[in-house]
């Protein structure tokens, strides 16, 4: 559970630089899909650190998914929204109300009850339709972007975030899948992270995404947890089944009301971030 939670704050920490990084960035093309975006964030000196913390998380990550059921992991990261509040607040000059201190308190107790439910790994190594089905799923994420260009304002950032949380479960699960230097699950891999970024920095770039953020949250936990207890055989310690529910619930739902720090917390920051 070390390594997971050392990611989340990885994570939660490169959120509020990115943001940060994309947004002073020129605009790009304004579709779902914008590599013209991403290349100009790229010359943010903001956005490449967020990058690096985000290379070393995904390093912890890789461990964590290596030794803990996708759905506990899943829930850490997602948990790292309540990181990326506790940073905005000295980088962004955010200030939490009652009830985002009382989500983080959430946070951190249902990441607690899922550390004292959850079991090791499961021993299920995914099937050949999974591992096929794993690279068809990162590819749709490319046609969501797309389609999510096209949208008005609200649904756009809705169907953006579902869209990158759908290319981070796809990671979630593609590493579990993994087993040698080809094959379908790291194609997968690769190709669900980079659609994933593509995606979160045109929902960034666009100023208050809490929705898109909510729905990544959603993207990036509830599926990939499916397939880990359906398909590849994650269970928990015997008997904590109910706390782990329960554990998992909580760090989901207090995920989803920091979901305005997903991207910096830029709504309540604006005058920080025009003037960069």
């Amino acid at each position: 559970m070390v390594a997971a939670l050392g990611a989340a704050v990885c994570f939660g920490v490169a959120s509020v630089l990115q943001a940060m990084g994309a947004r002073a960035a020129e605009p790009g093309s304004g579709s779902g899909v914008d590599t013209r975006l991403l290349a100009r964030a790229l010359a943010q000196r903001t956005y490449v650190a967020g990058l690096a913390l985000d290379g070393l998380g995904f390093a912890m990550e890789l461990a964590a998914l290596r030794a803990l059921p996708i759905y506990a992991v899943g829930a850490a990261l997602a948990a790292s929204l309540a990181v990326t509040a506790l940073a905005a607040t000295r980088l962004l000059h955010v200030t939490l109300d009652r009830v985002e201190r009382s989500a983080v308190g959430l946070v951190c107790g249902g990441l607690a009850l899922l550390g004292l439910a959850s079991g090791s790994e499961g021993d299920g190594h995914g099937s050949t339709a999974l591992r096929w089905g794993t690279l068809a799923a990162a590819g749709a994420v490319l046609l969501v972007g797309a389609a999510a260009g096209r949208l008005p304002g609200r649904s756009r950032a809705a169907v953006l975030g579902l869209g990158a949380g759908l290319g981070f479960g796809v990671v979630e699960v593609a590493v579990r899948l993994v087993d040698g230097v080809t094959g379908p699950p790291l194609y997968a891999l690769l190709l669900g992270g980079g659609a994933a970024f593509l995606l979160l920095t045109s929902a960034l770039s666009q100023g208050s995404v809490t929705t898109a953020t909510a729905g990544m949250v959603v993207g990036e936990t509830i599926g990939p947890a499916l397939v880990g207890v359906l398909a590849l055989d994650d269970r928990t310690r015997p008997g904590w089944a109910p706390v782990a529910v329960i554990g998992f619930a909580l760090a989901v739902v207090g995920a989803l009301v920091l979901a305005r720090f997903g991207e910096g917390g830029a709504t309540a920051a604006s005058p920080a971030t025009s003037g960069m």
